[in-house]
């Protein structure tokens, strides 16, 4: 009962020992609350139910009895730190028990094994266990082991024969009532869809377990565990390191096993190091490695080592003695089979060519190139990317293309098993490294359009293709629709003053299902098969000049575009750029409101600044027609239009320039249907919506209570020009959460993502819609990310907070000049231009920018 019905087999074995039992049922009732205790509650609790179990059993005279006892007690030995002890009980179990007993006992002292990481011993025990299991038809017990050898072939990397046991055990598990067991049947396929690289998959059956673990009261703290892999697989290292750390502040407060919390220690390590944090990771690591030392696990302790390692490196302490350690660490993880050990050499060659010890990191490198051509695909990425730097140190840019671009499909075809936008973006963090490295190649080795071309590989490639439109689930579209009226009660409490933390955690709760639901979203879509063409971009640009700023080694280089040719300048450093742009961002939100003038010389002297830093020597060579700016995903706020150069130029932005040519090759939709939405609490009312609701005679205006979220989808859906005048939040915590404000409540980018086709031309007359996260390698997440892969040509948006009033004027300039022909770049030069002079509306042209190419 206990893991069919962990709190009713609790409450039963109380019961049991309430009532005077034999020395046979007392210690039945003993080992029960013995091993609730171990498995979700207190050790020491345990480990003295469980010696009293013992103790009963051998009184009771019973050699089975007794054996069943000892290896529960042994594998919470096990779990507490004591390895010898633990194995020892273990032993005597197996002497003591017989036949269908002595195969139980195996089967735990096969799991004892696999958590001390002595696998080979796991699967001999399992081996032993299995046909005596079966003999006697113990479907509950085979379908344990079956699980249990999964695992262990999991973790040396056998992915078909796991995937063969799993199929098994579920089988099996389909005839039980075991609960908690079929819980963690769902897990364990999770973590079999991780290792085959399919991450959606392995998030949705990690929440449907969790959901399972939950109903019967049983946390489970492997799941954790595994969910952290996953997580940071997905590049969302930082939530990981919430949930190591929140479980371990969990298993803490109940006294629970010692040989769980070395393991989140390790995974919190990972996890802090991938995010940028090595002091927190070393911390980590250092005390994992003790515990796991203590404990007597060489195979985790040869993992939390390897992690120790790559944060010290990250801490800037490359050095002679880490080569040496990382390469131990590789030489004991290749002795045990684990997957990791391609990774534990790289690093060992990488911190030799760091030393310029070449010949060292020729052998070091070698090995871990060897895992370039199989394996899931993180692993395969590491063997491209130890081959790069082998062909780097060898001088040959050949090869290091070569093998960039081979591990950058690989990463391609990684991406389009994803589905959520998010997933995508984080992904390319992967393959930042070989991105650098085949740009400073192509710099060092070929023309300015060699580095065009690598620029543009690992650029905004989210955008290459639309994301995988959330199915029609019920529960997501009822998530949304609570989310919008939570988050409109919420704001309405706040307007007049009242507490909101009831509201707010609805908020929060809701947020996290609807995420979660998107996550599992599998990709359905497969990138852009056209590989970018310099020619092709040359020969549409007809007379506009591209400028894709590209980045190495922290300083911006320009690559200019346009008369049938690329050329290069050297610009500023991206470090001092970005503080510069934050300086602007401050500059324009105090010119926001009125009596700021006198800071407009400031800002406008900062804008000469940027150029410098940004543009350098190419600002002279732009010549006088329109430009397309393409920047980093660190210098999306940059308000383009402030800088000399570009002032009074039709000027867009695009996020590469693949993207600005697929904009340029969008159809229009076959109708001119414009849509026009008015969003509550503006200051001036939305007041240029009725002018041009006048202006364009018979479009479809939605204001007031029409201005609801489910009707406004539907009207945006395939327009050719939708104009929404509307409070925008930018939420830089979890960009696919800003907004619009509609009727009903927040209009967010989830939800423009359920749109077949986003309207070819739109205006987000609000403050902030512009802004955007800069996430993975060179990817941005936020309202106009969202638009440019469904089928929008064109935006305009602003990058800052802006004067309802001043946007005024700017808008109905704006439209007037589309209603001549015009493109929106071209229609926002002329605006601006026709503004009246003063600091507050020369501060609104400023920070709207037009994106893409209509």
């Amino acid at each position: 009962m206990v893991f069919a019905a962990p709190n009713d087999a609790l409450a039963r074995a109380e019961g049991v020992l309430g009532a005077d039992p034999s020395p046979l049922h007392a210690s039945v009732a003993h080992q029960v609350i013995g091993i609730w205790q171990r498995d979700w509650g207190d050790m020491r609790i345990a480990l003295r139910h469980l010696r009293r179990a013992r103790d009963l059993a051998a009184r009771a005279e019973s050699a089975d009895r007794e054996a069943d006892v000892l290896a529960a007690l042994g594998v919470a030995l096990v779990h507490a730190g004591r390895t010898q002890q633990g194995l020892a009980a273990l032993e005597r179990g197996v002497e003591r028990g017989s036949g269908h007993t002595r195969a139980r006992v195996l089967y735990r002292r096969a799991y004892a094994h696999w958590v001390l990481g002595r696998h080979r011993e796991a699967l001999e025990d399992v081996r032993r266990a299995i046909p005596v299991l079966r003999q006697v038809e113990d479907v509950i017990w085979v379908a344990r082991a079956l699980t249990l050898r999964a695992t262990v072939h999991l973790a040396v990397g056998a992915v078909d024969r796991a995937d063969a046991d799993f199929t098994a055990a579920e089988a099996l598990w389909g005839t039980t009532g075991q609960e908690h067991d079929k819980a963690d049947s769902v897990e364990s396929r999770g973590l079999a869809a991780f290792r085959s690289g399919d991450i959606p998959v392995a998030l949705r059956l990690f929440d449907e377990a969790e959901e399972r673990y939950a109903k019967l009261g049983t946390p489970s703290f492997m799941l954790y565990i595994r969910r952290c892999e996953v997580l940071m697989a997905a590049g969302l290292a930082s939530e990981a390191v919430i949930e190591a750390d929140a479980a371990i502040g969990v298993l803490d407060g109940i006294g629970g096993q010692s040989t769980r919390k070395a393991e989140l220690l390790l995974v919190a390590a990972r996890a802090a190091r991938l995010a940028g944090d090595p002091g927190t990771a070393i911390a980590r690591a250092a005390l994992a490695v003790r515990l796991f030392a203590g404990q007597r696990r060489p195979w985790w302790e040869a993992h939390a080592r390897l992690v120790l390692i790559q944060a010290r490196v990250a801490a800037g302490r490359g050095s002679g003695r880490l080569v040496a350690d990382a390469a131990a660490v590789a030489e004991r993880l290749a002795s045990f089979g684990a997957p990791a050990a391609p990774e534990a050499s790289l690093l060992a060659g990488r911190i030799a060519l760091g030393l310029g010890w070449t010949d060292d990191a020729e052998r070091h490198l070698a090995v871990a190139a060897r895992s370039r051509r199989s394996g899931p695909p993180l692993a395969r990425m590491t063997g491209w990317a130890a081959q790069a730097l082998r062909a780097g140190a060898a001088g040959s840019g050949r090869g290091v293309l070569e093998a960039c671009r081979r591990g950058l499909d690989v990463l391609d075809d990684h991406r389009t098993t994803l589905g959520a936008s998010e997933l995508r973006a984080r992904a390319t963090e992967q393959g930042a490294e070989l991105a650098a490295l085949a740009q400073k190649a192509s710099l060092e080795s070929g023309g300015p359009r060699r580095l065009l071309v690598w620029s543009e590989r690992w650029r905004a490639t989210v955008l290459s293709a639309p994301p995988t439109r959330p199915p029609a689930d019920p529960a997501l579209l009822g998530d949304l629709t609570a989310f919008r009226e939570i988050a409109a009660r919420a704001e309405e409490a706040r307007s007049d003053g009242r507490p909101v933390p009831a509201l707010e955690r609805e908020q929060r709760r809701l947020e996290r299902e609807i995420r979660s639901r998107t996550l599992h979203i599998r990709g359905e879509t497969p990138g852009d098969g056209d590989r970018f063409d310099v020619a092709r971009l040359l020969a549409r640009l007809d007379g506009v000049r591209l400028v894709e700023l590209a980045v190495l080694d922290g300083r911006v280089q320009v690559l200019l575009c346009g008369d049938g040719r690329v050329r290069r300048f050297g610009a500023g450093l991206l470090a001092e750029a970005e503080v510069e742009a934050e300086h602007v961002q401050a500059g324009l939100r105090r010119l926001a409101h009125p009596g700021a003038e006198a800071r407009l010389p400031l800002v406008e002297a900062m804008g000469r600044r940027l150029e410098e830093l940004l543009l350098g020597p190419a600002a002279a060579h732009l010549g006088s027609g329109p430009v397309v700016v393409v920047p980093p995903g660190r210098l999306h706020r940059v308000p383009w239009a402030l800088l000399p150069s570009l002032r009074e130029r039709v000027l867009s932005v695009s996020p590469s320039a693949s993207s600005w040519l697929r904009a340029r090759e969008t159809v229009p939709p076959p109708d001119d249907r414009q849509v026009l939405v008015r969003g509550p609490g503006l200051a001036s009312g939305g007041a240029e919506v009725p002018g041009l609701a006048d202006r364009y005679g018979r479009p479809t205006l939605l204001e007031h209570e029409d201005a609801r979220v489910p009707r406004v989808l539907r009207e945006l859906d395939g327009a050719a020009l939708a104009h929404i005048a509307a409070h925008g939040t930018f939420r830089a915590d979890s960009p696919l959460f800003s907004s619009l404000r509609m009727a009903d409540g927040p209009l967010i980018v989830h939800d423009f993502e359920r749109l077949d086709r986003s309207p070819y031309r739109i205006i987000l007359s609000s403050c902030d819609t512009a802004r955007l996260a800069s996430v993975g390698a060179d990817e941005l997440l936020g309202l106009v990310t969202a638009l440019l892969p469904l089928g929008t040509a064109g935006v305009v948006a602003s990058s800052a907070p802006v004067n309802d009033a001043a946007v005024v004027p700017l808008m109905l300039g704006l439209h007037k000049g589309l209603g001549t022909g015009l493109s929106l770049a071209e229609a926002l030069r002329d605006a601006r231009a026709a503004l009246p002079g003063d600091a507050l509306h020369q501060a609104t042209g400023w920070a709207f920018t037009a994106f893409g190419a209509v």
